[in-house]
């Protein structure tokens, strides 16, 4: 029998009371709902800890989903997951016990039951003012200073028609988003919503934050309009679906709110209050609030803000600091405006249930740190955040006034104070972990920041970008506004919509893409095969791809930066050969790719660029100069083609040249427009020229005889594994060998993909794979011998963006609408094949089933013209035989198992 009052906790939790409150509900946090059930039956006091609320909230929005609450969180979880009914009498009648205290959850208790009533209006530190001019407004306060304004929303239908009841009235069955802290995403009704405040008493109550309200319920955008001072908007240049979320509709109940942050991207936001009022506290940038944590990935500068929830920082730590540590703070009342520029920080609590509307946006005053922020790296994403809290070893201090916010004693105070802000930047120096604070490391910053204050300056905060990162093709951080690609798009439209911008979308695209180092390499080409230079239209780089192209005057300029030195000479190399092999045998492929007009390397020394011509043939003193690796096939005609370029990609050593060269190509530019460009306004009886034209033409890629292959002695390298199987055709053997090493890794490779691949599959992935590969590529005839299949050149990369297609007339370009196009059938078969720097070999199947699901988007009619065009067999043996009349019928040697 268990010990009474002072007792119980000991005698309930026996070896386990060593254990604080809070890390044993952090344990049972970890079990699946019916694990707990379980547990709760153990003692008194797991009774009690397994039927705390926020417990079993945290496990109902685990699941993801339309939700609808039940009055209770255990409830609804167990009503979502089946295992209990609507009238369940265990649920009704919860037991209770004496003589057990915890401060832990009283405290949980004490907040979710805790009222805001006490919370009245004050005059605050920010400036209220009824209505401001515009170069007012961007004189004394765009990018400088919080701002609220009271009168900017006086016209709005939405000041009368958004309150709780109507709104329930006019979208009651509509499903919004909601923002909690779970991984999955969650929809209530509006009723059921409403429904839910009404009953709540959680701490960190649901709250809709929904950035697609305008889809669900588009007629809500009638009732507002974007005030006069932030129309200005540089994202709206893109297609809606491109455009990162812009607009939310937030609707909270009393203690809901948003904890501490950022506004993503850098961007700045204006919030309009309709109805209840909110408490807002803020800092300016490089302040990272007490008891708040940020993580950048030291990777791919991936940012992550470790905060208490809202009311927790308002009640528990917000009393404990020191008045020249407390933040700037005022009550935002209905029809006020708050405008929270770049870079602040920002935290809002309910003090009733209130409705708001807010926006982010990109203008000028806030551009370059936005661009600043896309560039890869983490150091700079640190600084803008934590300010210099995010260099250790510095004795810096931050600036004490920043602008037009005069506050006395906001430097940071000591080291322990970047202890407790920064948490385990020290301790963590060494550790890579997406879980951790960077370790900044500054080498030549470090010291010029002797005597430096922070500053928001984009000049000050863009000397922590990290140089030696090449910013164009390097990884992007995932939580970016924009990806790369996009990114690219969208200062290529700015450059063509905002000429009078031109000077300052090229400071952002400096920034972003390093598009001045470039435009350098550019120059010196064009300089050296007597090119005309580039007008102001033509001094961004096009395209969707990996590395830098530039259109110049009717000529293609590419310059081979991804995947770092040996992988863009290779690309370069293997593509001089394919054209070689293209001229010598006279393939009709010749007239549907691009004309080849210069090659070459691009050295920066002395900071000085240099052009080194190049066809492809013998190995030039530039590339051995800075090109330490062994080629394997330095006596060949192209010594860094494709057998080169195929062992290279069976070792796993890393490229070692860290040396600024850079291959290039230059070409005439392919009659045609980018069929990524045009492709939804066409039907699919325009298209169907498309595929039966690119149907001959794959085909005659795949029918290019291989160059000749000089026997190459077997690799000293224990990175390199050789294919021991003499049965196998010398041209497979390298690939064969990469096959059957990534094979063994299959299942840990899957898991990588995340949750997109279902475990189950995962544990039977083995099963469907041969025991090795070169079953794939080696069948059984009737009679018992083998069939080799010769590889084919594969081009690797057959996407919609590298396809061009004549017949089709544009009346726009670079307009908000997708434009208008006229086809002309006659002139649709005429396509060009661009961009063969992935040239490569093997199954043919590995161009068809992209091009299928690229190109075609799964289209069977556009694949069967395809087909009929191709003309099958997709595979060649020795002899000009039909093998499929000779293949024993096994499932290795059908095309749907290679193609799986």
């Amino acid at each position: 029998m268990e010990a009474a009052a002072g007792g119980r906790r000991e005698a309930a939790l026996g070896g386990l009371a060593v254990l604080p409150d809070e890390v044993l509900c952090a344990v049972v946090d970890l079990l699946p709902p019916a694990d707990i059930g379980r547990l709760a039956c153990v003692s008194s006091v797991m009774y009690i800890l397994c039927n705390e609320e926020p417990l079993w909230m945290s496990k109902c929005l685990s699941i993801g989903g339309p939700l609808e609450y039940k009055g209770s969180w255990k409830k609804t979880t167990l009503s979502r997951l089946g295992l209990c009914s609507e009238n369940d009498e265990n649920l009704q009648k919860p037991r209770q016990f004496d003589g057990f205290n915890s401060l832990y959850l009283y405290r949980r208790w004490y907040r979710c039951f805790t009222s805001l009533s006490s919370f009245s209006f004050d005059d605050g530190h920010v400036e209220r003012k009824d209505d401001l001019l515009l170069n007012q407004f961007r004189s004394q306060y765009d990018g400088k200073g919080p701002v609220l304004l009271t009168k900017l929303a006086e016209t709005w239908p939405a000041r009368t028609k958004w309150t709780v009841q109507q709104l329930t009235k006019d979208f009651g069955e509509v499903p919004f988003r909601i923002s909690q802290r779970s991984p999955q995403k969650i929809t209530m009704k509006l009723k059921d919503y409403v429904s839910y405040m009404q009953l709540q008493h959680d701490e960190d109550p649901l709250y809709i934050f929904d950035d697609k309200f305008g889809e669900s319920a588009p007629a809500l955008l009638e009732d507002y309009s974007i005030p006069h001072l932030f129309q200005e908007e540089f994202f709206d240049i893109l297609d809606y679906d491109q455009r990162p979320a812009f607009r939310w509709l937030i609707i909270g109940p009393e203690r809901s709110g948003a904890s501490w942050h950022v506004d993503p991207g850098l961007t700045s936001a204006w919030n309009t209050l309709l109805c209840g009022r909110k408490r807002w506290a803020l800092y300016p940038p490089g302040r990272v609030p007490g008891g708040v944590t940020v993580h950048v990935n030291d990777e791919d500068g991936d940012v992550d803000i470790e905060t208490p929830t809202s009311l927790q920082w308002w009640l528990d730590i917000y009393p404990h600091l020191p008045e020249h540590e407390k933040p700037l703070e005022f009550t935002q009342l209905p029809g006020e405006t708050i405008f929270v520029p770049s870079g602040w920080w920002h935290c809002v609590l309910n003090l009733e249930t209130t409705v708001a509307v807010t926006q982010n946006f990109v203008n000028q005053s806030n551009f370059q740190h936005v661009c600043l922020d896309m560039a890869p790296g983490h150091r700079h994403k640190g600084v803008c955040r934590a300010g210099l809290l995010a260099v250790p070893g510095n004795s810096v201090k931050d600036n004490e006034n920043h602008p037009s916010v005069p506050m006395s004693g906001w430097n940071h105070p000591d080291m322990s104070r970047k202890e407790k802000r920064f948490k385990g930047s020290e301790s963590l120096s060494t550790s890579n972990s997406i879980n951790h604070c960077s370790a900044f490391e500054f080498s030549g910053v470090q010291e010029s920041l002797e005597n430096q204050e922070f500053s928001y300056d984009i000049g000050f905060l863009s000397q922590f970008l990290e140089k030696e990162r090449d910013h164009y093709s390097s990884i992007w951080s995932p939580t970016n506004s924009l990806g790369q690609r996009e990114a690219r798009e969208w200062l290529r439209r700015l450059w063509f919509l905002k000429p009078e911008l031109r000077e300052l979308v090229w400071k952002g695209a400096c920034l972003a893409i390093n598009v001045d180092k470039w435009y350098s390499c550019l120059e010196e080409i064009c300089a050296c095969h007597n090119l005309p230079l580039p007008t102001e239209d033509e001094k961004l780089p096009v395209g969707t791809g990996s590395n830098p192209v530039f259109i110049v005057s009717g000529n293609v300029i590419k310059i081979y930066a991804e995947g770092g030195l040996a992988y863009s000479v290779h690309g370069l190399g293997t593509e001089l050969e394919f054209y070689d092999l293209l001229q010598k045998s006279g393939s009709p492929l010749i007239n549907h790719i691009p004309e080849i007009i210069a090659s070459g390397f691009l050295e920066y020394e002395d900071d000085i660029y240099r052009t080194v011509p190049w066809d492809g043939k013998g190995m030039p003193d530039v590339l051995v100069k800075h090109y330490p690796l062994e080629v394997s096939y330095a006596n060949s005609c192209f010594p860094l083609g494709l057998w080169s370029k195929q062992r290279f990609g069976t070792s796993s050593s890393p490229d070692v040249s860290n040396r600024p060269i850079w291959p290039y190509m230059v070409t005439r530019k392919c009659k045609g427009d980018i069929f990524a460009r045009i492709r939804d306004v066409l039907s699919k009886t325009d298209i169907l020229p498309l595929a039966s034209s690119l149907g001959v033409q794959m085909r005659n890629i795949h029918l290019l005889p291989l160059p000749h292959m000089e026997h190459v002695p077997k690799s000293g390298n224990s990175d390199v594994k050789d294919c021991d199987d003499a049965a196998v055709l010398p041209e497979w053997q390298q690939l064969v060998s990469t096959l059957n090493r990534r094979m063994k890794n299959v299942k840990k490779h899957l898991a990588n993909w995340g949750n997109s691949v279902p475990q189950a599959l995962i544990e039977k992935a083995e099963g469907y794979l041969p025991p090795n590969m070169d079953f794939l590529i080696k069948f059984v005839k009737d009679d018992g011998d083998l069939v080799h299949l010769l590889p084919s050149w594969i081009h690797s990369d057959i996407m919609d963006d590298n396809i061009l297609i004549e017949g089709i007339t544009e009346s726009s370009s670079f307009s908000n609408s997708k434009g208008s196009y006229e086809a002309d059938p006659e002139k649709m078969n005429a396509i060009h094949i661009i961009d063969f720097s992935d040239l490569s070999i093997g199954d043919p199947l590995c161009d068809i089933i992209p091009l299928h699901l690229d190109v075609f988007r799964g289209d069977t009619d556009l694949l069967r013209e395809f087909l009929r065009s191709y003309q099958l067999p997709l595979l060649r043996g020795q002899a000009n035989t039909d093998i499929y009349k000779s293949v024993k019928n096994s499932k290795f040697s059908r095309a749907s198992y290679r193609a799986m």
